[in-house]
């Protein structure tokens, strides 16, 4: 469990949609074996410490005459932002996602200075 040492709580929240590659034949929707798409997203103000970031597919396509295999994380949380990570395998043929996402973590207050 993460304990929040204080009442500053700061939660924000977004959609990305991380890529399209039916419109252009890219890799997740021509390729097989082992894809993975990445992207950097930043938070609009740093957290005081690492918050907890939660990730779901909100918009898949996907075609369905191969087995659908998805795995979506959030890697490398810092205090300022985090990738989105999207991996596929196998046949599986990805056309587009869209993946929401929450941060919840410990804020500075207005009055606080940040000496590190």
């Amino acid at each position: 469990m993460k304990r929040l040492r204080n009442h500053l709580i700061g939660v924000e929240q977004g959609s990305e949609l991380l890529f399209s590659d039916y419109q252009d034949g890219g890799e997740m929707w021509t390729g097989e074996g082992p894809r993975e798409a990445r992207r950097a997203v930043g938070f609009s103000q740093d957290f005081k410490s690492l918050p907890a970031v939660q990730v779901a597919v909100s918009m898949y396509d996907m075609d369905g005459g191969t087995n659908q295999r998805a795995d979506l994380r959030a890697e490398a949380v810092t205090r300022s932002g985090f990738e989105l990570v999207f991996r596929t395998w196998g046949d599986s043929r990805i056309a587009r996602i869209r993946a929401d996402w929450l941060a919840i973590g410990e804020i500075r207050g207005e009055d606080e200075w940040d000496v590190d």
